[in-house]
């Protein structure tokens, strides 16, 4: 037990007396990466992994104060082992963060110099076609890419390709019809696929009453930053999904502030940007209807 405190002592001592401005930068760039890495894990499986290996690595500090050499070798053993265990078992979620690491501003530019970002007429065809379902309690999910390319998801579905409008919106969740149970994936003024399987949520905190449409949508807006909006057939509530957040009894106003702030963007500026726009307003692309 003294050799314990001794040990604390020591740390302590250096901890106040012996610290340099590199000590500091370290230690704060450390902080700062064990809160991102928290905050991306929040609500996950990963997040109880993680306290399971703070508990871990504290074992094997104490075992080794104690001078238990087995149980030290045995955790020692774990520990090592441990990491290429996570890299394994976690893959989604280690390539969710790597992606969230990655949507910086220039990024999203030079996305935006390469596509529309759409108009006020396909937030109008989205807001009616959704608010239409809502009536009649028809169930339909509607995810509406932003930042993180969908091209997985699409590829588990069949794709559609065709100008967003209420009509083809309406149809596709139509019930009994082929493609109604799954995702359809808008990007821009298209709907790329239909009948889509989306990640489903792992989140502890999902309320029973919500069933798989919520839960998918949940799903996708923690893998991406997609934007996710869901209709219940049981009870009409149109609710959307953003950044792993759910809110429900979305009305016509917040529905259709919500889509007129993804669609009604800033103007593109640069040479690309404009030469697209006006290929586009001359028809000299050829269409994908």
């Amino acid at each position: 037990m003294s050799q314990l405190w001794q040990q604390i002592s020591n740390m302590a001592w250096n901890i106040i007396h012996r610290p340099t401005l590199s000590d500091v930068l370290d230690v704060l760039l450390v902080s700062f990466l064990i809160y991102q890495l928290l905050k991306f894990t929040r609500g996950t499986r990963v997040s109880q992994v993680l306290k399971g290996l703070g508990i871990l690595l504290l074992s094997t500090w104490i075992t080794e104060v104690f001078r238990l050499r087995t149980i030290n070798w045995i955790l020692r053993w774990l520990v090592n082992a441990g990491a290429v265990l996570v890299v394994v078992l976690f893959q989604p979620e280690l390539r969710r963060i790597l992606e969230e690491i990655g949507r910086t501003p220039l990024l999203k530019k030079m996305r935006a110099a390469e596509e529309d970002a759409g108009d006020k007429i396909i937030a109008a065809e989205l807001t009616q076609a959704l608010l239409n379902m809502a009536k009649r309690k028809v169930g339909a999910l509607v995810v509406i890419e932003q930042g993180s390319p969908l091209k997985e998801i699409w590829d588990t579905g069949t794709r559609v390709d065709g100008r967003v409008s209420q009509p083809l919106i309406e149809n596709i969740f139509e019930p009994n019809t082929p493609l109604h149970d799954g995702a359809v994936i808008v990007r821009g003024d298209r709907v790329e696929a239909a009948g889509c399987v989306l990640p489903l949520s792992e989140g502890a905190g999902i309320s029973r009453e919500l069933g798989m449409r919520h839960r998918a949508a949940l799903g996708v807006s923690e893998a991406s930053d997609a934007v996710a909006l869901i209709v219940s057939e049981e009870t009409g509530i149109i609710s959307m999904a953003r950044g792993g957040k759910l809110t429900r009894h979305m009305d016509e106003r917040t529905l259709t502030a919500l889509l007129q702030s993804l669609y009604n963007k800033p103007v593109k500026t640069g040479l690309l940007a404009t030469i697209m726009t006006l290929r586009r307003r001359a028809g000299h692309e050829p269409t994908r209807e």
